[in-house]
């Protein structure tokens, strides 16, 4: 009898307090649990968004290269290249090129500018940044060498000096661009030292690669890569 009493009175209460915790979860802590876990979310997330979004900055390729600029460009060389022509590499000749170049300059701006705003790109941080960094110092270069060329009567060199260090920053450039870029850049690199093997012919060499190419390789991107 006293055993079948503490089987049935003094057994069970443990039964009901080894089962208790398993089967009840106290409420506080089934609230506490999600509450603090959605709080720390959206810090988190914005974090993982931001790494997400400068990776993409850095890895993704320049885009916004102006097909249709580029084609506006070439067509401005043509007419300067025909108004050069009259001149033998003189001051009024190196005049006609220097306003070519701030023309030709001024439309790239503006096209890379709208491109880019139509399709929400940034042109002037991440890949569009590393172009315009690549391409700057050859033209730069170029931009200084010209003045010591002229003076020292060698104008005959300044066509297959400009094309030649253009092709180098466009080589550079292309690397964070699209893959037809490159290309572009070594055309204009065989079109300066063809220049410069025969400098009688510098100012039809430049009206077939700041003219001729650019019309060229900006129809393709237009089609390609949209507008």
């Amino acid at each position: 009898m006293v055993v079948l009493c503490n089987t049935k009175y003094l057994t069970q209460p443990e039964c009901t307090v080894i089962l208790s915790p398993i089967m009840v979860e106290h409420p506080q802590h089934r609230i506490r649990r999600p509450q603090h876990f959605h709080r720390a979310l959206p810090g988190g997330a914005a974090d993982d968004l931001r790494f997400i979004r400068q990776t993409m900055e850095r890895s993704a390729a320049f885009t916004a290269v102006p097909g249709w600029g580029m084609f506006a460009v070439g067509a401005s060389a043509l007419p300067a290249a025909w108004l050069a022509s009259h001149y033998a590499f003189d001051l009024r000749w190196l005049q006609i090129w220097i306003c070519e170049a701030i023309l030709a300059i001024s439309l790239a701006i503006v096209a890379i500018q709208s491109k880019a705003a139509r399709r929400g790109l940034p042109w002037t941080s991440g890949p569009g940044r590393k172009v315009a960094l690549s391409l700057v110092p050859p033209v730069a270069a170029a931009a200084i060498l010209t003045f010591p060329l002229f003076r020292a009567n060698l104008g005959s060199v300044l066509p297959g000096t400009w094309m030649l260090l253009y092709g180098v920053g466009v080589v550079a450039g292309g690397e964070f661009s699209v893959s037809v870029i490159p290309v572009m850049g070594v055309s204009f690199m065989a079109a300066g030292a063809v220049a410069l093997f025969l400098p009688a012919m510098g100012n039809w060499a430049m009206a077939v690669g700041f003219g001729g190419l650019h019309i060229l390789f900006g129809i393709w991107i237009a089609r390609r890569y949209g507008g």
